[in-house]
């Protein structure tokens, strides 16, 4: 167990950075969480990037990051495959993040032809096709389970907004009737498995995000606390707050306009 009662998991895109630009205050907080000691993660729904990666961009960008601190939806999507089932066959839809959770996590990546996979599985593919939509689609209704890495359906980038892994998925389920075991936030099972790797459990975290129907949404039905980043560059704004709400069916605990805030509430915790 954690020998805080607080512990935090935060948001990565939209919340500690937008593209290649580090939010305001984004260091000062991680900052401020290391010297206090404070266990935290990086919680992202974002499968196409290794932990590795992920902590070499928050570095270079200026916030302080360890690989053993980032918590990505691949990762919570192959351990939640690794514990129903040992060494299963996963035909993957995604990138090199996704692929190398797979393979860490002890699970063999489905190449045989002639054999049908345990598990298709899912995330944000760049070089998604009309084929790789096909075949993904043959497996699902030849028997393999279903696995979502995430259900955002828009991916930001420096040209503008994308086509995020729950568009793709959205196209498979339309193509065979078949819902997904979706894994990340506002999943249960992305936020159990952080729970795991924190060592703590609900009551004791605070999930920290910009969007409702992900971050807040994953406190509200995973019962820890949550704290929405109100910023007028996230996803959830103050002028959208309230319809937001509404679609999320959920409310945050605590809300606050810049991560300098967020620092600040930071300070006050034991």
């Amino acid at each position: 167990m954690a020998m805080t009662q607080n512990c935090i998991l935060i948001d990565l895109d939209g919340t500690l950075y937008h593209g290649e630009r580090m939010v305001p205050g984004a260091d000062e907080l991680i900052a401020t969480l290391n010297t206090r000691s404070i266990p935290f993660l990086f919680l992202t729904n974002n499968s196409s990037a290794a932990p590795e990666t992920v902590a070499l961009r928050l570095n270079k960008m200026g916030i302080p990051a360890r690989p053993e601190q980032v918590c990505t939806s691949s990762m919570a999507a192959a351990a939640y495959m690794a514990k129903r089932k040992p060494e299963a066959s996963v035909a993957v839809f995604g990138e090199a993040g996704l692929r190398g959770a797979v393979s860490a996590a002890g699970l063999k990546e489905w190449t045989d032809e002639n054999v049908h996979p345990d598990y298709v599985l899912q995330g944000i593919d760049r070089e998604f096709s009309y084929e790789k939509l096909a075949q993904a689609g043959r497996l699902i209704l030849a028997g393999a389970e279903f696995v979502l890495t995430n259900p955002d359906l828009l991916l930001p980038s420096e040209a503008g907004l994308m086509p995020g892994a729950g568009t793709l998925g959205s196209a498979l389920q339309s193509m065979t009737g078949v819902q997904p075991v979706v894994i990340g936030k506002p999943s249960s099972v992305m936020m159990n498995f952080a729970f795991d790797l924190l060592g703590a459990q609900a009551s004791q975290v605070t999930v920290i995000g910009d969007n409702m129907m992900t971050d807040i949404k994953a406190g509200a039905q995973s019962g820890c606390r949550s704290l929405l980043l109100l910023t007028h560059e996230g996803v959830t704004t103050p002028h959208n707050l309230e319809r937001h709400k509404g679609l999320a069916d959920a409310e945050p605990d605590i809300i606050k306009s810049n991560l300098h805030e967020v620092n600040e509430w930071v300070l006050t915790l034991s």
